[in-house]
């Protein structure tokens, strides 16, 4: 039985895919984007978290993982989690250690028919709106068999499938992976070589290769664009991204505008975060930018 660690399993979505689905977030992901609203997805191993307003600073999660590495922050001592997976034996014990639940483990292992079974159990709402399951990150691909395998389950229950995908991963799996989707939602971050390696520490060929065989292959394909200032945000690079969506096949794309929502799980995780107080972008700030879309002939919506 395939498994894989699974961080949230988010029901009744209307915005990852058509209808009311399943999402299911596996951790795991190849590249380190700078705007990642999800840090607690990168790595797949199951993590753990400190949260600074609830810690009262008595150190029993030090006394319960001897050996592991001490950190300070506002005066609070503290494990290090930076240094200690969340699945181990000292992750647990630090946690049910903590008074004032003040640590958390992010990630659990997870059988295909553990998620299986809590995707069926909106089964009704699915078939009423034409909705389903969809698979997202992190990036689900890291777990390729587990993928498969769950996707052919759904399938056999009759059952919409979907996925949220970077696309960076070997063409072999994603193309493998595609026959078993309703619906793919894949990104496009940029074209630009220098800037994926520099801001997402991806390679060019492998996203663009993969998107450019979807588009020509599977029957339900959408680009998505998150809206990056500094990175993808200016005239011309929608330009430059319009222009390959037109010669690649594609007829629209969605712009997701950059919010900053996950900063302070950054904080949680006792790591750095680039644009820390960078503001919001919304639909009325990228008409412009939409429009340079629209001139190109590619359909641009929010």
């Amino acid at each position: 039985m395939q498994s894989a660690t699974i961080f949230n399993i988010q029901k009744f979505s209307l915005n990852d895919g058509p209808g009311i689905r399943t999402v299911v977030f596996l951790k795991g992901c190849p590249l380190r984007c700078v705007w990642c609203a999800n840090p607690e997805s990168q790595l797949r191993a199951p993590q753990l978290e400190w949260k600074e307003s609830a810690c009262v600073g008595c150190g029993a999660c030090l006394v319960a993982a001897p050996g592991v590495n001490a950190a300070e922050h506002a005066g609070k001592r503290h494990i290090d989690v930076r240094g200690l997976r969340g699945d181990s034996d000292q992750g647990r014990a630090a946690v049910a250690a903590c008074p004032a639940r003040a640590l958390t483990i992010v990630g659990e292992t997870k059988t295909v028919d553990e998620v299986l079974r809590v995707c069926l159990q909106d089964k009704p709402f699915y078939e009423d709106s034409g909705g389903g399951v969809t698979l997202s990150g992190g990036e689900a691909l890291t777990w390729p068999e587990f993928c498969e395998d769950l996707l052919a389950r759904l399938h056999e229950e009759g059952i919409d499938t979907c996925i949220e995908t970077e696309a960076h991963v070997a063409p072999r799996v994603f193309q493998r992976i595609a026959a078993l989707l309703d619906h793919m939602l894949v990104d496009l971050k940029h074209i630009d070589v220098a800037k994926l390696r520099t801001q997402t520490a991806g390679e060019a060929d492998l996203m663009l290769g993969n998107l450019r065989w979807a588009l020509a292959n599977h029957p339900d394909v959408l680009p998505r664009t998150p809206v990056v200032p500094g990175f993808n945000g200016g005239k011309d690079d929608a330009r430059a991204m319009a222009r390959w969506l037109h010669e690649a096949g594609a007829m629209r794309v969605q712009l997701l505008p950059f919010h900053n929502f996950g900063e302070s799980k950054y904080d949680l995780l006792d790591m750095s975060y680039t644009l820390r107080g960078e503001k919001n972008l919304h639909p009325e700030d990228l008409e412009e930018y939409r429009q340079i879309y629209l001139d190109e002939g590619i359909e641009a919506f929010f």
